[in-house]
């Protein structure tokens, strides 16, 4: 024995306990929360898709291509 009581070794053991359990129920906490963040984020872009979309259209990339072109490659 190194001159501790047992009850204050128990106590010891309940004090690091006790924190291991804060520290693991703030960590689950941080993930519910951030899993509460994406799943509103998700729902948002399911009921609104396009405003979460850039405003320039897809067509503004294609420089070479003009109007007659497809009508050209149809004929």
């Amino acid at each position: 024995n190194d001159g501790e009581t047992p009850a204050f070794s128990s106590l010891n053991i309940l004090t690091r306990e006790s924190v291991n359990q804060k520290t693991a129920f703030a960590f689950v906490g941080m993930l519910l929360v951030f899993l509460g963040l994406l799943i509103v984020r998700c729902f948002r872009i399911l009921l609104d898709p396009y405003s979460s979309m850039p405003s320039s259209n897809w067509a503004d990339g294609i420089e070479g291509l003009e109007k007659g072109t497809f009508e050209y490659a149809l004929t």
